[in-house]
């Protein structure tokens, strides 16, 4: 089992938290997509980028999002 050094953490996670985070309005969407859509430029289908699983999150952020509050999306699917 790993043991989660907090210290580490927290300075890894100071440094990420103003680009990874739960939307909570649509700038925090808009940014996430925006986000998104570069680490598609740059990551494409190479599942074994580093940043692949970041663009993985992202998305399930993304579409939590969008579950919640933009409720024509779910009528289309």
């Amino acid at each position: 089992m790993q043991t989660l050094n907090l210290n580490e953490t927290t300075t890894a996670w100071t440094k990420l938290s103003t680009t990874l985070f739960v939307p909570h309005s649509e700038v925090d969407y808009d940014r996430l997509v925006t986000l998104l859509d570069q680490l598609i430029d740059q990551v494409g289908e190479n599942i074994d980028h580093p940043l692949a699983s970041m663009m993985e999150v992202i998305g399930v952020l993304i579409e939590s999002y969008e579950t919640q509050h933009v409720p024509e999306l779910q009528e289309t699917a």
